[in-house]
């Protein structure tokens, strides 16, 4: 069975970008990040820009796209990425050269890997996330959503990897010193899931192949890694420690479906 596997450069706030592997098609999803320190945390996984085929961009939002334009003329590959995503990074003046519209829910191909788009509920233009298999297993990315809707459940239903966002433990946004408006925002339908949400959300779709799960898009200020870990191991039923976590700076190293 071909390789198949995927990693993180750094999931919060700050900036966000995923990899994900299949046989010899490599892509990225989002770059929150500037040229260098993209390429630096490329190398950290053995990878220059150059060896991406293409780029996803999940929404707009500087921690995930204000890199992409850059990034991609670096490694001269053409961009994915939703009409109302390329309308707002346009508005910005970073919208990327070679840019493709991809349907909401239409899956397409890229090289070995089949990736599917599904529309999220978050205060941006056209948001979406992704799935991606390799024809026989499926990993599923979700990192900015504000509630779950059943077509998000029924799309991430049964993946042997998942990265789920665990953005806040409500308790501490709560209690923290967050202006009263944005802590509306984050606990809005449009703004971000919290551990209890992404666990509940696990708890329903994790089958009996299920490889890895990892918690992302964690709050510096509202959340905890053993918070998250303990919420999402609780929706499993196993051990904390198995339980994934990619952070703000070393991202998650790969792991391999």
């Amino acid at each position: 069975m071909a390789d198949f596997r995927f990693a993180s450069l750094g999931s919060g706030s700050k900036g966000n970008a995923w990899v994900v592997q299949a046989g010899r098609t490599t892509v990225m999803v989002d770059c929150g990040f500037g040229p260098r320190e993209a390429a630096r945390r490329l190398a950290r996984l053995g990878l220059a820009a150059e060896d991406l085929d293409a780029l996803l961009v999940t929404h707009e939002h500087g921690d995930h796209g204000r890199g992409v334009a850059n990034l991609a003329a670096k490694a001269r590959c053409p961009v994915w990425l939703s009409h109302g995503c390329h309308a707002m990074l346009e508005a910005l003046g970073s919208a990327p050269i070679s840019a493709n519209i991809l349907a909401g829910h239409a899956a397409f191909a890229l090289g070995d890997l089949q990736v599917t788009p599904y529309p999220v509920p978050h205060d941006a233009r056209e948001p979406v996330q992704f799935t991606f298999s390799d024809g026989a297993r499926r990993f599923g990315l979700l990192t900015d959503a504000g509630h779950v809707t059943p077509h998000m459940e029924a799309v991430l239903d049964g993946c042997a990897a998942l990265a789920l966002e665990c953005n806040h433990d409500v308790a501490m946004l709560q209690a923290g010193s967050y202006p009263v408006a944005l802590r509306r925002r984050i606990l809005g339908p449009f703004g971000h899931l919290d551990n209890a949400a992404a666990a509940a959300l696990l708890a329903r779709i994790a089958g009996a192949g299920l490889t890895h799960v990892v918690a992302a898009h964690l709050s510096a200020h509202n959340n905890a890694p053993e918070l998250a870990r303990a919420a999402l191991a609780g929706a499993l039923g196993c051990e904390d420690a198995w339980v994934g976590v990619a952070d703000q700076e070393t991202g998650l190293d790969w792991r391999d479906i």
